[in-house]
């Protein structure tokens, strides 16, 4: 069942809003032509309207029995905000012009989150389009937005919207998502849009008062649960599946991240994210294009990521939090909150092999067992990353690892995340080493919701020991400090970071060991009193050796390779990327004691003889 205003042509327009439990819904047109239509109720609730002089860009409310007026909880615009009136979108009005573009497979993604509020100094879509071509340089193949569905405010970072099919009006609204779609897609590049299933913001929310939408029987920490397992839960679950082809459909988006889904609580024989799944397949049968769901998940359940026909939900991939939580343990030493669960070198290289750290082991950090066995999943099923919205803006001060590690330790984070078998992200800025902080930030009106998020702030940096009191999150200061300065990119060291990170992704894309996302083709040792990590990939004729030096002092190691020639590709201590110089030759060929400088790593190829 289609939801909201769906333009029809010449001015006809269908509208439909679930409200089982309503006595009657009229439809309010606002502008340009105010006038009250009648709509019919169905059997589960639907109410439903065809009206004609309904021009793109009609603004309108529901009236709920009578008094009650309220904007379309499908609406797919919010001009004045939201608070304000709906608008009508005439999705068939925008050219596309992508209709030779087929999309990123999995394996071949390298992932580029961004906040579109922070990411240009205007903070709007149309100013990320000429930063386009910048980001194919460096080897980008996929665009990650973090949430865009309408929120309070002008500044926020997306989890708190009201209004899940509308977009953010201050970013552009729906044209100007369109217009950075069509250009990415011009560019060769796929866009992956961050939604929540999991709750909805505190402010602006009027679902409720359209139906049960909500259930008691649950709570997340960010808000009320939504009802996907309880009595009108079907109702429920066609608004969220509804809102996923939405955006596939009419924005082309190619993929969607699915915001902590171990807050999506669901009960019943069939999960939400199992039918999600299903419904997210056929549509992609029926465009003849792979469309992608990628899950953030607490839980460490490889089932999530198995084939429904395995007894999984069918979902595409996955972001892997162990993985960073061992190199960001390791490279900090930081032994507060959850990273007390991580921090050494057996558990990184289980990372980097298997994808959970955890697979059923005991957590000291969570007091019980935690997790299954990850080692049947495909490599391209996790995405693994140094940095992102949250690991940083859900740190007191906001840190990026720029400041809290040195260069020479944030060139070997970058390393291990694009050299692994999985599929790398990274964070807006952090490939120039930015050091502009990314804060938590919000725009609300209701001065109790704004003293609760700063109570809430204090309260949830008490886990990790951090002291002081937290930059105030509805403070406009908070938000301009957390922009990226783009100007950085093109100086010094920030400039060699650049070229570093191109130089890394071209070694992805161009090595057959490398670019073949396979971990049963993974050899790993380590040295844990040394904190080395040394890794052998191979595929076909082509093989690598890589040796990491995790210590802050220099190391040695024998050189346990199989016989044969074998040559420096690339080496993060040489001068030219900015450190003092190497202790390793450019040619190994027998089995031999060898030294490594601290922070650093080299990558071996082997060569073949022809």
């Amino acid at each position: 069942m289609k939801i909201g205003a769906n333009y029809i042509s010449a001015g006809l327009c269908e509208f439909i809003v679930w409200s089982p439990d309503a006595e009657d819904v009229k439809l309010k047109i606002v502008s340009p032509l105010p006038r009250l239509v009648n709509m019919e109720r169905n059997s589960v609730g639907y109410w439903k309207a065809v009206a004609k002089d309904i021009p793109s860009g009609t603004t309108y409310l529901y009236q709920i029995d009578g008094s009650r007026e309220r904007p379309d909880p499908a609406s797919a615009s919010q001009p004045n905000g939201v608070h304000g009136f709906s608008a009508v979108v005439n999705h068939n009005s925008f050219i596309w012009g992508d209709d030779s573009f087929s999309g990123v497979g999995l394996a071949d993604m390298v992932i580029y989150e961004l906040h579109v509020g922070t990411f240009t100094k205007q903070g709007d879509f149309k100013q990320i389009i000429p930063r386009l071509k910048e980001l194919v340089n460096l080897g980008i193949t996929t665009l990650e937005l973090m949430p865009i569905a309408q929120f309070p405010g002008t500044r926020n970072w997306g989890y708190d919207g009201a209004y899940p099919y509308a977009v953010q009006n201050s970013y552009g609204g729906c044209k100007g998502l369109k217009e950075l779609v069509n250009e990415a897609h011009a560019h060769g590049i796929s866009v992956i849009l961050d939604v929540v299933y999991n709750h909805l913001g505190p402010e602006g929310n009027y679902l409720a008062e359209y139906g049960p939408y909500f259930t008691d029987k649950y709570k997340t920490p960010w808000g009320r649960a939504l009802n996907f397992d309880d009595i009108y839960s079907a109702e429920v679950r066609n608004f969220f599946i509804n809102n996923a082809l939405y955006w596939l459909d009419n924005y082309h988006i190619d993929g969607l991240r699915l915001d902590a889904v171990h807050g999506i609580y669901d009960m019943s024989a069939k999960h939400f994210l199992q039918e999600l799944a299903e419904n997210v397949d056929a549509f992609s049968r029926k465009k003849q294009k792979k469309y992608y769901l990628i899950a953030e998940s607490d839980l460490n359940n490889a089932g999530i990521l198995r084939s429904r026909s395995q007894g999984g939900y069918g979902i595409d991939a996955q972001w892997n939090d162990d993985f960073h939580h061992c190199l960001h343990a390791i490279i900090t030493q930081e032994e507060t909150g959850y990273y007390q669960d991580y921090g050494q070198i057996e558990k990184l290289s289980r990372a980097f092999k298997d994808g959970f750290v955890y697979q059923g082991e005991y957590s000291d950090f969570r007091k019980r067992y935690y997790g299954n066995s990850s080692q049947d999943i495909p490599a391209h099923q996790f995405i693994v990353f140094s940095q992102n919205h949250d690991q940083i803006g859900n740190r007191m001060k906001g840190e990026r690892l720029a400041q809290l590690v040195t260069f020479d330790m944030l060139k070997l984070a970058a390393a291990l995340v694009i050299l692994s078998p999985y599929v790398p992200m990274f964070f807006m800025g952090q490939e120039y080493a930015e050091i502009a902080p990314f804060l938590y930030f919000v725009e609300h009106s209701d001065e109790k919701l704004i003293k609760a998020v700063r109570r809430g702030r204090k309260h949830e940096f008490s886990s990790f020991g951090y002291a002081g009191t937290p930059a105030d999150a509805q403070a406009e200061e908070t938000f301009n400090l957390s922009k990226l300065d783009w100007e950085k990119r093109y100086n010094d060291q920030h400039k060699l970071m650049l070229d570093f990170y191109k130089k890394l992704i071209e070694l992805r894309r161009t090595l057959a060991s490398l670019k073949k996302l396979d971990k049963r083709s993974i050899e790993i040792l380590i040295d844990e009193k040394q904190k080395l990590l040394f890794w052998r990939r191979w595929y076909n004729r082509n093989e690598l050796f890589c040796v990491m030096n995790f210590s802050k002092e220099d190391s040695s190691f024998s050189f346990m390779a199989s016989e044969g020639k074998w040559n420096k590709i690339i080496d993060s201590s040489l001068e030219i990327w900015g450190s003092s110089g190497t202790l390793l030759p450019d040619i190994i060929e027998n089995k031999q004691n060898l030294n490594i400088k601290m922070s650093s790593f080299a990558l071996y190829q082997k060569e073949v003889l022809r």
